[in-house]
C-alpha cells in the first residue's frame, strides 16, 4: 500500500517511483523495461515520463540498440536537472563531486588539509557555497561522509585527530571558526544553505552504496567493513546500514574482537581497529603512525610488506568470524584498504577466520568479498541519502523545473 488516497497522490507517487527506478538502475533502463517492471500501463506511464520531461527532472535518448521501428528511449538525467553535493571528509583530505540522476558522478575538487576541524570543515564550506551559487536550484541537498562516529545533529567526533563533537553543519556554513558544541542541536532535519544536509559515518555511507550499487545490493543481512587509516564496520539489513540510538551505531571497529590491549584513541582498550588499517601497516613497519597522516607510506608498507600486510589479515579475520559468529551475515564485504588486503592475503584471512567461527557457521560461512566500488563506496552513499530523500513525493514537491 502506498498511502495514495487521491488520483494527485497517486500521480506524486508514481513520479517518485519512477525516478527512484531510474536512479537505481543507472540511468540504463528503457522506458519500456521501466513500465514493465514498475507494473504501470503504457499510458499511465507516457503521461508520467513526459510530465517529468517538461519539469526537467528527466531527459531521453535513444537506446543505444533496438529492434526496427521507432527507437526505443532510455529516460535519464536531464542537463539542467537534479544534483546531488556529496563530499567525502578523509583524515588527509576531502573530495567533492556533483552527482546526477543514475549515480554518475563528476569530481569537482579534491583538496588536502591539515587534520584540524576548521582546517577540514572550512575550505570545503567555501567549495560548497561556490557550487550552490554556481548550479542554484538544481542542487537538491548536501551529503558528508566523516571518517568518524556522527552523533544526531551533525556532532563528528574523530578521535585519532582529536575532534570532539564538532559541529559540522556550522563550521559547514560559518567556515573557519569554532561551533558552538554546547548549544541545543536541532531535533529535525538539517539544512546547509538551503537544501537539505546528511552527515554521516564513512562506514555508514559505504555500506549504504554496496547495497544500492554494489555487492550487496538485494542481501538481506550483510556486513560491510571500511579499512582506512583504521576499520569500521556496520551490519546491513534489508539494504540499510543500522544507525544505532543515536546515529553512531557504525563502530565495529571499537569492538575488542582480537584480544588485544593496545589503547585505542578512542579511549578504550584492544579496539580491533587498532589492529587493522593504514595506522597498524604502518606501526607493522616501525614507522610513524596516527595523526591521520602517512598515507603514502602506509600504501607503500601495503605493497611491500608481507609480513605488515599478513598481520593485518589475519587480524581482520578473527574479528571477521567474531561478527560472524553474532549476525550470521550472508555475505561480507570490504572497502578501502580492505580491496587490497583481500587481494593481497585473502588465503591468510579466511585461515585466520575458520578456527573461530562456531560449528554451525564454518559449515556453510558466508561470502567474503572485495567492494565493486573501492574507495567511491562513502561518496556514492553520501549521494544515496540525499536522493533518498528527494525521491519522495514530498521531496519532488519542491523541485522547481525551470533553470536557475
Amino acid at each position: 500500500m502506498n498511502g495514495a488516497t487521491t488520483s494527485g497522490e497517486l500521480r506524486a507517487h508514481n513520479r517518485a517511483r519512477l525516478l527512484r527506478a531510474v536512479h537505481e538502475g543507472g540511468a540504463t533502463l528503457t522506458r519500456s523495461q521501466l513500465t514493465r517492471d514498475l507494473g504501470l500501463a503504457r499510458g499511465t506511464a507516457s503521461v508520467l515520463v513526459a510530465g517529468l520531461l517538461e519539469d526537467e527532472l528527466l531527459h531521453e535518448e535513444p537506446a543505444r540498440e533496438h529492434a526496427r521501428g521507432r527507437p526505443t528511449q532510455v529516460p535519464g538525467p536531464h542537463p539542467h536537472g537534479p544534483v546531488a553535493l556529496a563530499a567525502d571528509v578523509r583524515e588527509d583530505a576531502w573530495e567533492l563531486a556533483a552527482c546526477e540522476l543514475g549515480g554518475r558522478v563528476t569530481v569537482l575538487a579534491v583538496r588536502p588539509h591539515d587534520g584540524t576541524p576548521e582546517g577540514a570543515l572550512g575550505t570545503l564550506g567555501e567549495a560548497l557555497a561556490a557550487e550552490r551559487q554556481r548550479l542554484g536550484h538544481r542542487v537538491v541537498g548536501v551529503g558528508v561522509a566523516l571518517a568518524g562516529p556522527v552523533r544526531h545533529g551533525g556532532l563528528v567526533d574523530i578521535a585519532h585527530l582529536s575532534w570532539h563533537a564538532v559541529d559540522v553543519p556550522h563550521l559547514l556554513t560559518a567556515g573557519p571558526g569554532p561551533g558552538p558544541a554546547d548549544a541545543p542541536r536541532p531535533s529535525g532535519p538539517l539544512f546547509l544553505r538551503g537544501v537539505p544536509l546528511f552527515v554521516g559515518n564513512d562506514t555508514a555511507f559505504a555500506a549504504l552504496a554496496e547495497a544500492r550499487r554494489g555487492r550487496l545490493r538485494g542481501v538481506r543481512v550483510g556486513l560491510h567493513l571500511h579499512v582506512d587509516f583504521d576499520l569500521g564496520g556496520v551490519l546491513v539489513v534489508d539494504g540499510r546500514p543500522l544507525g544505532g540510538a543515536a546515529g553512531s551505531g557504525a563502530e565495529f571497529g571499537h569492538m575488542p574482537l582480537t584480544g588485544g590491549k593496545r589503547p585505542c584513541p578512542c579511549g578504550a582498550l584492544g579496539c580491533w581497529s587498532t589492529e587493522v588499517g593504514a595506522n597498524a601497516l604502518l606501526r607493522h613497519a616501525g614507522l610513524a603512525h596516527g595523526g591521520g597522516r602517512g598515507r603514502e607510506q602506509a600504501e607503500r608498507v601495503l605493497a611491500t610488506s608481507s609480513k605488515a600486510v599478513a598481520a593485518n589479515a589475519r587480524a581482520l579475520g578473527r574479528g571477521i568470524a567474531a561478527l560472524v559468529n553474532a549476525h550470521d551475515p550472508e555475505a561480507v564485504t570490504l572497502s578501502g584498504h580492505g580491496v587490497e588486503l583481500y587481494e593481497r592475503a585473502g588465503e591468510t584471512l579466511r585461515a585466520a577466520a575458520e578456527p573461530y567461527l562456531m560449528a554451525i557457521r564454518r559449515e556453510a560461512p558466508p561470502r567474503i568479498e572485495s567492494s565493486a566500488l573501492g574507495w567511491r563506496g562513502a561518496l556514492l552513499g553520501a549521494m544515496e541519502s540525499v536522493f533518498d530523500a528527494f525521491l519522495t513525493p514530498e521531496g519532488l514537491g519542491g523541485w522547481r523545473g525551470s533553470p536557475p
